[in-house]
């Protein structure tokens, strides 16, 4: 919310005055995993016994039994550079890589870049809540709707993640990664040789999987009930945290959730594919 207003400012105004790194991107890679029964989701605990490092929301549970077909994951997020190459190949103005909704948002608001982003000659510039900034080619790309990310998934010949399998292959991963700090307000890139990289923090990833009820679930009584369950519907999930996000706030089961349309939270895009 701060960085939409502080964009709107012609004074350009920083949030953050500590430089953003410079940093590289591993290779893009794939891990296939053979798939199979997993459990996903969480119960509720009891209020005798509940803690904060128990605490999840209602729309995270139950727990239950999901079946996953055999999947590939991408082991990083994708760069700002590699996002470039989609718009300098005409992704935003090529319908067939776009579902119909999001082909008619993408020509009544006149979409041609990532929220934030602008281009003078031939460089890309977006405003990060560390000022203007010159795009750094390693860094996720960010700001991006999740028509945005299913047409870039559909140009690459990929996919985007469903929810079970991210949160299958998040639970045993450790929880690091770039959350909030007072010093970094902005995703930034990483290289390791960890098979599975930025799963947490950087930007909350958009999956292909509907915001909807879990089997068993109920919403509770009152006006608690309507606090995630009356939002089960035209909106979609987003998994693992962003660099705006409080290490103790994120968990594998964390169901964040937002309209196609929607480019002001800190979202980005991790492939996947069948196999």
């Amino acid at each position: 919310d701060l960085k939409y207003s502080f964009s709107l400012n012609p004074l350009s105004p920083r949030y953050n005055d500590h430089p953003l790194p410079q940093s590289t991107a591993s290779p893009l890679t794939y891990n296939e995993h053979a798939g199979g029964q997993v459990s996903i989701g969480q119960n509720q605990p009891e209020p005798k016994n509940s803690s904060y490092s128990q605490f999840s929301f209602d729309n995270e549970g139950p727990r239950h039994k999901v079946y996953l077909r055999p999947f590939a994951i991408a082991n990083r997020l994708i760069t700002n550079r590699e996002y470039i190459e989609f718009i300098e190949d005409g992704g935003y103005q090529t319908p067939c890589w776009w579902h119909a909704d999001g082909w008619n948002t993408c020509q009544s608001e006149s979409w041609l870049m990532p929220l934030y982003w602008r281009k003078e000659g031939n460089e890309y510039l977006h405003f990060t809540l560390h000022g203007e900034q010159p795009i750094n080619d390693a860094h996720p790309v960010c700001h991006v709707s999740l028509y945005e990310a299913m047409a870039y998934s559909a140009w690459s010949g990929k996919r985007l993640c469903r929810e079970d399998e991210w949160e299958f292959i998040a639970s045993e991963q450790p929880l690091k990664g770039n959350l909030f700090s007072p010093e970094l307000s902005h995703p930034t890139g990483h290289q390791s040789d960890e098979a599975i990289q930025q799963l947490f923090g950087d930007v909350w990833e958009w999956t292909q999987s509907a915001y909807s009820a879990y089997p068993g679930y109920q919403p509770a009584t009152g006006a608690l009930g309507e606090y995630n369950g009356k939002f089960m519907l035209n909106q979609m999930v987003l998994r693992g945290g962003s660099v705006a996000t409080p290490p103790s706030h994120i968990r594998p089961t964390y169901r964040n959730f937002f309209y196609p349309h929607d480019r002001w939270q800190f979202s980005g895009i991790r492939l996947a594919c069948d196999l």
